[in-house]
């Protein structure tokens, strides 16, 4: 497995390649030090690589072109560290995260299978069209278009049209439910598979115990990526603070200090930097989420309503489908006051529509088959 250094693109693969290391498969990893420690559990053997992407800080540019342009850099940095890795000990299938173009350029350089494991929704019919009148005149983007060419004319690709190599996997494994896939009948069949959320019991997380007397259970979390966000959390402590019968677990991250939410806070408010997600979700009642893929998906596979409150990239799009389906209310950040959560959160858990919506994508969701199904299609890849 090839993956990406971002935790949020991590941890759907985890329980895949816990799978494939426990029928007996020799797995490597590939990431970063960032990374290293949430993928030791899994019993992968991890190579190390070091990438340029901005893990670390959290800067991450808002311009598209320039975003595009950070992974086209850190796949020229990274494919010679995988060569150096790989090439004296070539692997019978290689994983991908859709991130790590330096995957598909090694594998293809070996005449090495490959199957993308897919964190977020894939391309369709009439996608990459879509995508390329976008960025057509945008700063940069004729730039970007050639250099990536460039690379992919010299690093051993056999690849060489940059829609097909960045847009078009050979074989694609999708760890998202069917419901958050946009244009899900327009997508190849043939070459993608739904196989839902892979979460697992995720026990090396550690558990969290509802309290006693808590009558309902509401978790508060912006992801990994987006949560240098003290105002919101001091707007959450104001709407959900002392309402009756709620235990309110707000999760801040590791950029906020909670002493920016005020020393004296309600005995309802549970502060964490960081929480075991979806052993909190599996006892919630209602989940406030930024609606990044991997919250909408655990948010769905619990059959827990949504208030999404979208940080950025396919954040809103993501809102918008959980709107769609029956289980969510949006609320953009600039519109998300005490009152208006508060409001929301009231009309999503006394809604009896919201809640047999729930429950029917908590069933389709865990249906799709999760990391046994995706062990047993990598399986017969390798065949």
């Amino acid at each position: 497995m090839i993956g990406a250094p971002m935790v949020s693109h991590v941890l759907p693969s985890l329980e895949i390649i816990r799978e494939l290391v426990a029928r007996g498969h020799r797995v490597t990893y590939a990431n970063t030090d960032h990374a290293a420690g949430i993928i030791a559990p899994t019993g992968a053997e991890f190579v190390r690589y070091t990438s340029t992407l901005p893990v670390v800080s959290n800067e991450w540019p808002q311009d598209p072109v320039a975003a595009s342009a950070l992974f086209l850099d850190d796949a020229i940095a990274v494919l010679p560290q995988l060569r150096a890795a790989y090439d004296d000990d070539p692997a019978d299938l290689y994983l991908y995260d859709i991130a790590a173009y330096s995957a598909r350029a090694l594998a293809e350089a070996q005449g090495r299978d490959l199957v993308q494991l897919s964190p977020t929704y894939v391309g369709w019919e009439g996608v990459q069209e879509e995508i390329n009148a976008m960025f057509a005149g945008l700063p940069g983007a004729d730039a970007y278009r050639t250099r990536f060419a460039d690379w992919l004319a010299r690093c051993g690709a056999v690849t060489t049209d940059v829609d097909e190599f960045s847009g078009r996997p050979r074989r694609a494994l999708a760890m998202i439910p069917r419901a958050m896939q946009p244009c899900a009948d327009r997508v190849d069949t043939d070459v993608v598979t739904f196989v839902g959320p892979c979460l697992g019991d995720r026990a090396e997380q550690g558990g969290w115990t509802r309290p006693a007397g808590a009558d309902k259970v509401l978790l508060v979390s912006l992801g990994t990526a987006f949560t240098r966000q003290p105002e919101f959390y001091r707007t959450c402590v104001a709407a959900f603070g002392g309402l009756p019968g709620w235990h309110v677990v707000l999760q801040i991250g590791e950029y906020t200090d909670p002493a920016e939410l005020g020393h004296r806070l309600p005995s309802n408010i549970e502060v964490r930097s960081w929480v075991p997600q979806l052993a909190v979700l599996e006892q919630a009642d209602a989940f406030v989420t930024h609606a990044g893929m991997g919250g909408s998906n655990e948010g769905l596979y619990s059959g827990v309503p949504m208030i999404a409150v979208p940080q950025g990239a396919e954040q809103f799009h993501n809102a918008d489908r959980l709107v769609e389906l029956g289980v969510a209310r949006r609320i953009d950040t600039a519109d998300a006051t005490a009152e208006v959560l508060r409001s929301a959160l009231t009309e999503l858990t006394t809604d009896p529509r919201v809640a047999a919506r729930s429950a029917e994508l908590r069933a389709q969701a865990r249906a799709e088959g999760g990391a046994r199904r995706a062990a047993d299609l990598i399986e017969e890849r390798l065949g």
